[in-house]
């Protein structure tokens, strides 16, 4: 994987309108059909200047994603799993059913082809939620809230998979209306018996 260039060489105006760029350009018309042209046409910079700071498509896409959600989908903490991962669950449904679905369902479907991508996906968005959803998760079983027999790996995995699964797949709509009643069957195996 190529290292990331420095950052602090990048213009912050033009590394904003080229990131805002990625986002609008593949919400609109598809990850497939927009070009690394295009988005420079879009954020105002040379095509140069883009392949100086991404190595790629799906690396300034990954970008885009990181930027764009920051810290709006950490897991709250209240005491309540139930209620904190309705909540979490909610707003990763929100994201993902707007132009970061789009784009992150591009991401992925290169990644099939290449594992450079498929690894970046993995350290830059994946992994890091990941964590954060375990930490919260064995809060929840040392609070006597899920049980402790479960890997909370295994757990994150459960809870997520539909949400990706309609994501990737289209078999159903993503709607927040289903996130309590999804998440109840998930809990009623993960509770302690």
């Amino acid at each position: 994987m190529t290292p990331a260039p420095n950052p602090e060489r990048r213009n912050e105006r033009s590394r904003r309108a080229t990131l805002d760029a990625t986002i609008a350009l593949v919400g609109d018309r598809g990850y497939a059909k927009v070009t690394i042209e295009a988005i420079a046409a879009r954020a105002g910079v040379s095509k140069q200047t883009i392949y100086r700071w991404w190595s790629s498509k799906a690396a300034l896409a990954l970008e885009a994603i990181n930027d764009f959600v920051g810290e709006a989908i950490d897991f709250p903490d209240t005491g309540d799993i139930a209620a904190d991962l309705v909540q979490q669950l909610n707003e990763v449904t929100r994201l993902l059913k707007g132009p970061i679905g789009t784009v992150f369902r591009g991401v992925v479907a290169d990644a099939q082809g290449d594992p450079a991508i498929g690894a970046a996906l993995r350290e830059s968005i994946t992994e890091p939620r990941t964590r954060l959803c375990e930490k919260r998760l064995a809060a929840a079983i040392t609070a006597g809230q899920l049980r402790a027999d479960v890997p909370t790996r295994v757990m994150t995995e459960m809870l997520y998979s539909v949400v990706y699964y309609r994501l990737l797949f289209g078999t159903d709509a993503l709607d927040v209306r289903d996130t309590p009643q999804l998440l109840e069957y998930t809990l009623s195996g993960l509770r302690p018996q």
